[in-house]
C-alpha cells in the first residue's frame, strides 16, 4: 500500500492511459498528506479552545434567554443554555482557523496541479510520448483499418450547438428541481418525526436527509450517463478522442450539480428564506420551511458533508470491489459445476481469462470521475469540513490497491492506448479550483459567524475602544446577535406549561424588535459579507495565478532534452541536405 508503484509495468501492460491514471491518482493520494495534516491540525486547534470560547461560555451560561419555536415540530420554547454542547461543537469547524485553511486549500489545489504538470512532462518524456500527436495517430489507425477512409473535416452546426444547450440547461434545471423534492422532503420529515421525537427533530431530518441525497445520487449518475451520451450523439464529434472529451465535460457538468446541488442548498439558501417568528414562509401555505440547526448552519454543512462524504467513499469502494469479485466467483462456480470450456491444459489461461469481467470504454473513465467527484468535496466546501481531506486520503489508499486487484485479477485486460496526458480532466480540475475558491469564500462570509464575529469586536464589542480591555473582546456577542420578538404577536400564542409568564422570545437574526425589518446592524454585516467575498476570491485567485506562474509547467531538463533532440533532428537534417547537393 505505501511502496512506489511500478508505473512503466504498469505502462508495459495496459498502456500509457491507464498508466498515467495510476500516475497521477499515486501523486493525489501523495499531496493529500499535507492537506490532511493542516486540516486535522485546525480541527483538533477546536478542542483546545472546547471550553475557552468566549461566545460557547455565554451560550451554556444563558440559563434566562427563552428561545422562540423553530417550527411547527418544535412548538415549544427552549432555553439557549440547552444548545451548549453543540455550540462547542460548532466551534471545532467554524473558528479562525476555517479562513487561513480555505485559503491555504485554495493555494494547495494550484500546487497540486502545477507539480503534477510537471510529472507528467518528465514521465511522458522518459516514454518518449512528448511531441506524440493523438490526432494523426488516429487517422493514421483509420488509413490502416481502412484504405478508401476519407478525412472528416472539422465542422459546427449552430442548430445543433444551440438544441444541445438547450437540453443541458433543461437537465440542469431538472437536478436543481429534485433538489427542491429534497428540500420538500425534508420539511415533510420534519413534521413526521414529530410525532415521536422532539428535541431532536433537527438532526434526524439532516441525517435522513442526506441519505436521502446520497440515494438521488445514485440514480441522477444513471440518468446523467444517458443523456450525456445522447448529447454527444448529437453533436457527432469528428474523432473518438473528441467525443470522449465532450462526454467527459457534459457528464461532469451534470454530475456535478447532481452533487453539489445540495450542499449549496444548506450552505447559502437554508433558513434565509423563512422569514420571522408570527410570519413564517410556509410550504404550500402549510408546513413551515425548515431552520437551521439550533447552532447555525454551518452544524448543518457540517453534518451533510460528513455523511455524504463518508458514504460515498466507504460505499463507492465496497461496491466497486465486492460487485465484480461476486460476478467473477459466481460466473467461475457455474462454469465448473457445468463443465463448460475446454480442459485441455494449454488453453486453462485463455479459459481464466474469458471467465474474468468484460471491460468497457468506461471503465477507466468511471475511475477518474469518481475521483473529481471525490476532488472537488476535498476542496469545494472544505471551509464546513476540515477532515476532508483526512479522509479522502484514506479512502485513496484503499483505492489504489482495488483498482489494481480489479484490472488485474477480476477484469478482463484494458485494451492499451496511447496518451501524453490526462486529457480533459485537467481543465476539470482547474475549473474545480476556481469554483473551491469562490465556494469558501462565500461559506465563510454567508455561512459561518466569521464576519458577525469580527464586526462585533471591533464594532460593538468592548474592545471597540480599548484593545487592552480586561474583558473578552466577544463578550455580549450572543445577546447581541439575538432578535427579540413579543410573543403576544403570536398568531396563534403558544401555551405551553411552564411557559405561560414568557413575554418575549430570542431568535437569530438582526430584526428591529417593533417592526420586525432587517435592522441597519444586518445590512451593514451584508455589505462586509459581499466585500469580504470579493477580497477572499480575488487574493486568492492572485496568489493561485503567482503560484502557477511560479512553479513552471514543464522543468527545466525536459525542456532541454526536447531541444537537444530539435536541435540534433536539425543537425542530421542539414547535414544530409549537404550531401545531396554535392552529388
Amino acid at each position: 500500500m505505501f511502496r512506489e508503484q511500478p508505473i512503466d509495468e504498469i505502462r508495459n501492460y495496459f498502456g500509457e492511459k491507464v498508466a498515467l491514471y495510476f500516475a497521477w491518482l499515486g501523486w493525489y493520494t501523495y499531496m493529500l498528506v499535507p492537506a490532511a495534516l493542516v486540516g486535522l491540525i485546525v480541527f483538533l486547534s477546536g478542542f483546545a479552545l472546547f471550553d475557552a470560547s468566549q461566545i460557547s461560555k455565554e451560550i451554556c451560561e444563558a440559563h434566562t434567554i427563552v428561545m422562540c419555536p423553530l417550527g411547527d415540530h418544535t412548538g415549544s420554547y427552549h432555553l439557549l443554555s440547552e444548545t451548549c454542547t453543540f455550540a462547542k461543537l460548532t466551534h471545532l469547524f467554524d473558528n479562525e482557523g476555517t479562513v487561513l485553511f480555505a485559503f491555504f486549500m485554495a493555494l494547495w489545489a494550484t500546487v497540486f496541479l502545477e507539480i503534477w504538470k510537471r510529472q507528467r512532462a518528465q514521465v511522458v518524456l522518459h516514454w518518449d510520448l512528448y511531441g506524440w500527436d493523438e490526432e494523426q495517430e488516429e487517422m493514421a489507425l483509420e488509413l490502416i483499418n481502412s484504405p478508401d477512409y476519407e478525412l472528416r473535416p472539422h465542422r459546427h452546426s449552430y442548430v445543433r450547438s444551440m438544441l444541445i444547450l438547450v437540453l443541458s440547461l433543461f437537465m440542469i434545471c431538472l437536478i436543481i428541481g429534485m433538489a427542491h423534492v429534497l428540500v420538500v422532503y425534508r420539511v415533510l420529515a420534519a413534521a413526521l418525526f414529530s410525532s415521536f421525537l422532539e428535541k431532536q427533530v433537527t438532526t434526524a431530518v439532516v441525517v435522513t436527509g442526506a441519505l436521502v441525497h446520497y440515494m438521488m445520487i445514485v440514480i441522477m449518475t444513471k440518468v446523467n450517463r444517458f443523456m450525456a451520451l445522447k448529447l454527444c450523439d448529437l453533436e457527432k464529434p469528428r474523432t473518438f478522442s473528441e467525443r470522449e472529451s465532450t462526454f467527459t465535460m457534459k457528464f461532469f457538468s451534470l454530475q456535478f450539480f447532481v452533487h453539489f446541488s445540495s450542499l449549496i442548498y444548506v450552505a447559502f439558501i437554508l433558513g434565509r428564506i423563512n422569514g420571522h417568528p408570527g410570519k413564517s414562509t410556509r410550504l404550500a401555505g402549510l408546513w413551515k420551511l425548515e431552520e437551521c440547526h439550533l447552532s447555525g448552519c454551518m452544524m448543518d454543512l457540517f453534518v451533510q458533508m460528513a455523511i455524504i462524504m463518508g458514504l460515498k467513499q466507504t460505499l463507492s469502494n465496497c461496491v466497486e470491489y465486492f460487485r465484480p469479485w461476486l460476478v467473477h466467483k459466481c460466473h467461475t462456480i457455474w462454469t465448473i459445476k457445468h463443465n463448460c470450456g475446454s480442459q485441455e491444459p494449454e488453453l486453462r489461461e485463455w479459459r481464466h481469462n474469458v471467465l474474468l469481467n468484460p471491460v468497457t470504454t468506461f471503465s477507466l473513465f468511471d475511475e477518474f470521475m469518481e475521483m473529481m467527484i471525490q476532488y472537488g468535496f476535498t476542496t469545494i466546501f472544505v471551509a464546513a469540513f476540515p477532515l476532508a481531506p483526512l479522509l479522502a486520503l484514506f479512502s485513496n489508499l484503499v483505492e489504489i490497491r482495488l483498482d489494481a486487484i480489479k484490472m488485474v485479477q477480476l477484469q478482463r485486460r484494458l485494451v492499451p492506448r496511447k496518451a501524453k496526458d490526462i486529457g480533459t480532466w485537467l481543465q476539470v480540475l482547474e475549473t474545480i479550483g476556481v469554483l473551491a475558491v469562490i465556494a469558501n469564500g462565500m461559506v465563510i462570509a454567508f455561512t459561518s459567524e466569521f464576519i458577525p464575529r469580527v464586526v462585533y469586536k471591533y464594532r460593538y464589542g468592548p474592545c471597540r475602544l480599548n484593545s487592552s480591555s480586561e474583558h473578552d473582546c466577544l463578550t455580549g456577542y450572543v445577546n447581541h446577535s439575538l432578535s427579540v420578538f413579543h410573543t403576544k404577536d403570536f398568531q396563534d400564542p403558544i401555551k405551553k406549561e411552564g411557559w405561560e409568564n414568557v413575554t418575549e422570545c430570542r431568535y437569530r437574526d438582526y430584526r428591529d424588535a417593533h417592526d420586525y425589518n432587517h435592522s441597519e446592524q444586518f445590512w451593514f454585516l451584508l455589505a462586509i459579507r459581499l466585500a469580504f467575498v470579493i477580497l477572499f476570491e480575488h487574493v486568492a485567485l492572485c496568489t493561485k495565478l503567482v503560484a502557477a506562474w511560479f512553479v513552471p509547467d514543464v522543468p527545466q531538463s525536459v525542456k532541454n532534452s526536447v531541444l537537444r533532440e530539435k536541435f540534433q533532428a536539425l543537425q542530421k537534417k542539414m547535414r544530409c541536405s549537404s550531401r545531396s547537393t554535392e552529388v
